[in-house]
């Protein structure tokens, strides 16, 4: 029987052993981990960088959406700032004071023995400006109110009795003036007619006749015009 002899037997063995070495098998496993790390942190690094191009996107659509509201909310506030102005104009130009509607109501309590010498009215608008909300020095907050205008009306009517006996037509003609309701519509009833000035009897130059010249005043409460 022949005997066969393996020339390459210890080189195989050695590199049959090489090839089971527990640390060349820890490098290859060692390897390979650190391989996967990468890949799992260059994904991670990927979806950082796809969740943060969502992000900003997001925000862009928000901060375009708040400039949006925001100009809506300035369109609505300047909306009912007009709305409110057109509304204390169509306020004024109904309830405005009209000279003739006045005069007209002077000739519907008119006597014959008092003779009106001079009308004049006084017809005023102050304005009072806006004020903010404001803290005062007890952290109360003091609020804050719109620019409004206040309206002031004062009617100065200087008349003559020229009655047989002047003086005594005064009163009546004051609560004539008193009883109509022009005057009672325009002074309500807080206010009412006031008599400001009563002269001493004196003769006219002209008819030789005696008269007393006297003064009322109709002070309407004053109006607030948001």
């Amino acid at each position: 029987m022949p005997i066969r002899l393996n020339l390459l037997a210890e080189a195989q063995a050695l590199e049959d052993q090489r090839r089971r070495d527990p640390a060349k098998r820890a490098l290859w496993v060692g390897a390979f981990i650190i391989v996967a790390v990468l890949v799992w942190s260059s994904s991670l690094q990927l979806r950082v960088m796809m969740v943060k191009s969502d992000l900003n996107r997001v925000e862009g659509q928000m901060s375009s959406r708040s400039n949006e509201y925001n100009q809506v909310v300035q369109s609505m506030q300047k909306l009912s700032d007009v709305r409110r102005k057109l509304a204390s104009l169509q306020q004024l130009t109904t309830n405005r004071f009209l000279q003739g509607t006045a005069l007209n109501a002077l000739q519907q309590t008119a006597l014959e023995e008092v003779e009106l010498r001079r009308f004049r009215t006084d017809q005023k608008y102050v304005q009072i400006p806006e004020s903010k909300p404001a803290t005062n020095e007890n952290n109360q907050i003091i609020p804050g109110r719109r620019a409004s205008v206040i309206e002031k009306i004062v009617i100065t009517l200087d008349a003559r009795d020229v009655s047989a006996t002047p003086g005594d037509q005064v009163s009546r003609f004051k609560q004539s003036l008193a009883a109509s309701s022009y005057f009672q519509g325009l002074l309500t009833k807080t206010n009412e007619v006031r008599l400001t000035s009563l002269l001493p009897p004196t003769l006219s130059p002209t008819g030789g006749k005696s008269y007393v010249g006297f003064t009322l005043e109709c002070r309407a409460p004053d109006r607030t015009h948001l």
